[in-house]
């Protein structure tokens, strides 16, 4: 098991593992793959404890997106028969937030679909946040408006936000063959905007679009520059309607294995099991909070999450503990190194090919890459959000 005590001391030092390490990982057989978990829940533990961190999604406006994002039931073109509904008003927008909050999320994340917000969208989503603090004073709050034009981050900010999410989603190399109407240099200057201004930068990536080991590798180490205090890792939920909705690439071993890489790169960062965990990961989930320190509570943005009852219970069956409102989430040297903001940390809301290993310090765990399987669709468990905000229904939280 050279690799992975490598790997361990490595990410107890806050150093980076090298590429061929990451790829080694995801390239472990599944006889390996409690090692990988149990290696990685070192670091999980070392930094984070047993603390699970609570984050809760209120889409304020539904459907209707300019972008084409193959992966999203929200894009342009969509066939999907999601809710779509115009902008929440801040009443509204807090009232689901509340519902969150009183689950036990930690932190409320603001999602609307769109290429990026209007200054009046930033006065209304601004107006939404002060709404939210001014009820649910102790809550963190999240945007995710799409692309930042100049300024409108530290507007953001001063209305009361605590972090912004922008995913980077998959590899620089790839991102085209999933979007065309913007690019990955377009996100990259969104999360740096919201560096600059002062917000915690919330930052991940989706697995499972017919992406290659070394794409998944490539975003991960990309985040690591970027330097992000939350790092979501999302599955693709294949919503029919979609361009991926024949997508079914993963299994809940090879989900357990990008958790662990994402965690061995980023040791001390927020990692968040986010969407689609009930789909891919389904009675594995609990082993996956022994890589992951957050997860978001109830349902998705267009998409039926687990019973918000059922996650709590999960937590606690697990060993975990639900981190409150008055503990920081991330460890000192990160706090330190923001100013001194500790509330600050970060959300998100957004979903195999070839392994190959590369050489390390002693062989160890490394070994041909497993067989490639299949995975069976799912489609039972794909089931689109007809409750919450934009319904008369009550949330799921």
């Amino acid at each position: 098991m050279d690799l992975l005590n490598t790997l361990v001391d490595k990410g107890l030092r806050r150093e980076s593992p090298t590429r061929e390490e990451a790829l080694a990982v995801l390239a472990t057989s599944d006889d390996d793959l409690l090692d990988v978990v149990a290696a990685a829940g070192r670091l999980r533990r070392h930094w984070f404890g047993r603390r699970v961190k609570l984050n809760y999604l209120v889409n304020l406006k539904s459907g209707l997106c300019p972008e084409d994002c193959s992966y999203c039931s929200q894009r342009l073109g969509s066939k999907a028969e999601i809710l779509k509904y115009t902008w929440l008003k801040p009443d509204q927008a807090s009232a689901a937030a509340a519902a969150g909050v009183s689950g036990g999320a930690k932190r409320v994340c603001l999602v609307a679909s769109g290429r990026g917000p209007t200054d009046r969208d930033v006065d209304r989503v601004s107006d939404t946040i002060k709404t939210i603090k001014e009820q649910n004073e102790s809550v963190e709050v999240c945007a995710c408006l799409g692309l930042l034009s100049d300024g409108q981050a530290e507007r953001l900010r001063e209305a009361g936000a605590d972090a912004y999410n922008h995913n980077l989603n998959t590899s620089e190399a790839t991102y085209g063959d999933i979007t065309t109407t913007h690019t990955y240099a377009d996100r990259v200057d969104t999360v740096t905007k919201a560096h600059a201004a002062g917000l915690s930068a919330c930052s991940g990536l989706i697995a499972g679009m017919g992406e290659s080991d070394e794409d998944l590798v490539d975003v991960v180490f990309s985040l690591r520059e970027l330097d992000p205090d939350s790092v979501p890792v999302n599955f693709l939920i294949p919503m029919e309607g979609t361009p991926l909705a024949k997508e079914w690439h993963l299994t809940p071993q090879r989900c357990l294995r990008i958790l662990a890489m994402t965690r061995f790169v980023c040791p001390d960062v927020e990692v968040r099991i986010a969407g689609g965990r009930e789909v891919h990961l389904r009675t594995m989930q609990p082993l996956a909070l022994h890589l992951a320190n957050s997860v978001f509570l109830g349902d998705y943005l267009t998409s039926e999450g687990q019973a918000g009852h059922a996650d709590l219970e999960m937590i606690a069956d697990a060993g975990f503990e639900v981190e409150s409102a008055d503990e920081v989430t991330l460890p000192e040297h990160r706090v330190s190194a923001r100013g001194g903001c500790g509330s600050h940390e970060g959300a998100d809301g957004d979903a195999d090919a070839g392994g190959g290993c590369g050489s390390h310090a002693g062989g160890g765990v490394c070994g041909p890459a497993p067989a490639a399987r299949t995975e069976e669709p799912r489609t039972d468990l794909v089931a689109v959000r007809r409750r919450g905000a934009g319904t008369d229904l009550a949330p799921n939280a």
